[in-house]
């Protein structure tokens, strides 16, 4: 915010203390108390994005691993789901209870969600989704949400950064690119996913169109032959040329806020990172 006094309607709990002592807020938390200027980002692409309520059908699950289920879910035929992929969905149970998730594909043509989602101990909706869940079921859904997608940019690097189901939305925006050839005016993209163990890699990415590199990061396995860390440290290890590269970063708190710092340090423009935080809530 430039100049103006708002009044805080709720705790602004993402952001950081250097994003507060900046002048950062969050307009969904605040209301103007007088006129404002703010410097905020044009966000043409979701101009014509409409928020909605709609019933939806489990269509499938499978497990990708011990504790990540994907679910497949369809919508009415003539009530499908408009979203950029990056943005997410809320998940409506029962009495009113919402958990948040990531669409995990671009839009298809058959109007099919699929969410990735990982087991939270003694979570409600996750006793849902691994104990109960089953074909059919109906839900509700509101979406889409969030701003989280790819803006048109004229860096010649994509860089990518996920941990966990944090790599949802960036299968979404790599199905994006690789079906729409117009859209990615990259010479390379670079894709890093971090996780703690083997298991939490329960993906790997194929799409030959694309100039893609993949680097899995694993954290805790000592026997680990890749490579190993974090993938904010793994990107500056391998010396990309950061002032010609845009990037897109999703998963836990404290890896946004430490790429973000890491990466413009090392000569990242701070307005060419974009990111959408992972909060677990029970």
């Amino acid at each position: 915010m430039i100049n103006g006094e708002t009044d805080v309607l709720q705790a602004e709990e993402s952001l950081t203390a250097e994003e507060e002592s900046d002048g950062f807020i969050l307009t969904c938390c605040r209301a103007a108390k007088t006129d404002i200027q703010l410097d905020i980002e044009d966000l043409g692409e979701l101009g014509d994005i409409q928020t909605k309520t709609l019933p939806c059908r489990i269509d499938s699950q499978q497990f990708l691993s011990d504790d990540v289920v994907e679910i497949v879910l369809r919508t009415p035929p003539a009530n499908r789901l408009e979203y950029l992929p990056g943005q997410y969905v809320d998940m409506i149970g029962n009495d009113g209870l919402r958990r948040s998730y990531s669409i995990a594909n671009a839009p298809r043509e058959d109007g099919k969600i699929t969410l990735q989602i990982r087991k939270v101990e003694q979570g409600k909706m996750s006793q849902y989704w691994f104990e109960e869940a089953k074909a059919n079921d109906l839900l509700r859904m509101e979406g889409p949400l969030g701003t989280f997608c790819m803006r048109k940019n004229n860096a010649s690097q994509l860089i990518l950064l996920a941990t966990g189901t944090g790599i949802a939305p960036i299968k979404a925006m790599l199905e994006q690119l690789a079906t729409t050839p117009e859209a990615n005016a990259y010479s390379h993209i670079h894709l890093y996913w971090g996780g703690r163990t083997e298991k939490d890699i329960y993906w790997r990415p194929c799409f030959e169109s694309l100039p893609l590199t993949f680097t899995p990061v694993l954290s805790r396995t000592p026997d680990w032959q890749g490579r190993k860390g974090y993938v904010q440290q793994a990107v500056i290890d391998d010396g990309h040329n950061l002032s010609d590269a845009v990037v897109y970063a999703c998963g836990s708190e404290a890896m946004i806020h430490s790429a973000h710092k890491q990466l413009v340090v090392a000569g990242l423009n701070n307005k060419h990172f974009y990111s959408d935080a992972f909060v677990s809530s029970n």
